[in-house]
């Protein structure tokens, strides 16, 4: 569900990013906005974004080879990280370096109403995004606040689009608020402002999404319910304990669980073949994305 879910809220937002860039460059040039200017390249650098986020499931879906035994999971990381630099520089940076150069040096806007109905338009468009990676995002997200989900999900996409989609909608609020502002006290340098807002939340939409796009790419492990699940599901049998355990996720869908086992005393080997095959089901059952196990028998020393 996650991959396919991903893909749907990305090809929402591709579709939706690439007409809002398209209508706001030609504002742009009717009206000489540096915020529709700022909002122009952030919705080009987020068309962008979302084909890179495509590329990195197509990337991630390859075959492990000998010198890749564990597969290409992380490749969505990867560019998910890309991605959260390419809003950084892009989009952050531009806006700011845009929105202090207008403050400085500002200049009258023309047809401005032209501006606040291509902005208009864009907001129902990225709505509609947005309303998109909202119900996807929901199929997964369980009980967890929003804030948890995008700090503890393993599928890097959902949460891109869902900050990518939070911040396109609150510039654009911003944008709108400095041209209208512009127009009704006749300073232009409230455009310069809402310039240096969007800047200023497209940095800080980006700088959560490099903190956890590079936790994602270092390794984490599963979270705490599915640690539990595990450890209750491997403890089953004549399994006594779970002496120690280490897991890490290779993909957003692909968890390494390896673990040692307390077992019963004096078993023949083909029990304790049959009781790790055993615990290896019901670990498979109780968490599916664990699809690498690797379990260790031995005896509970503290019995012995």
């Amino acid at each position: 569900m996650s991959a396919s879910g991903g893909t749907k809220a990305i090809v929402a937002a591709l579709i939706a990013n690439a007409g809002i860039a398209a209508a706001k460059f030609v504002g742009f040039l009717i009206t000489g906005s540096s915020s529709m200017l700022a909002e122009s390249v952030h919705s080009v650098a987020d068309t962008s974004n979302q084909g890179l986020l495509l590329l990195g499931q197509r990337q991630a879906r390859r075959r492990a080879t000998r010198e890749h035994p564990f597969g290409f999971g992380r490749e969505r990381y990867f560019w998910s990280f890309v991605v959260a630099l390419m809003l950084f520089t892009l989009g952050s940076v531009f806006a700011l370096y845009e929105g202090i150069h207008k403050i400085e040096h500002p200049e009258p806007l023309t047809s401005p109403l032209v501006a606040v109905g291509i902005l208009v338009v864009a907001i129902g468009l990225e709505s509609y995004s947005f309303v998109t990676a909202i119900g996807e995002s929901r199929k997964i997200k369980g009980d967890a606040t929003w804030w948890q989900f995008i700090r503890q999900s393993r599928t890097p996409e959902l949460p891109v689009v869902l900050l990518e989609d939070t911040g396109a909608l609150l510039g654009l609020v911003f944008a709108l608020i400095g041209v209208g502002l512009s127009e009704l006290t006749g300073n232009p340098v409230w455009d310069g402002v809402g310039t240096v807002m969007i800047g200023v939340l497209l940095g800080i939409i980006a700088i959560i999404l490099i903190v956890e796009m590079k936790s994602l790419l270092i390794g984490e492990g599963a979270t705490d319910r599915e640690l539990d699940s595990i450890c209750e599901a491997l403890a089953g049998g004549r399994v006594d304990r779970v002496i120690h355990i280490r897991t890490q996720y290779l993909g957003p869908d692909e968890l390494l669980v390896a673990a040692k086992l307390a077992l019963a005393p004096r078993l023949e080997l083909s029990e304790v073949a049959g009781e790790i095959d055993a615990a290896e089901a019901r670990v498979r059952e109780r968490v599916p994305s664990a699809r690498l196990i690797y379990l260790e028998p031995d005896l509970d020393r503290q019995l012995v």
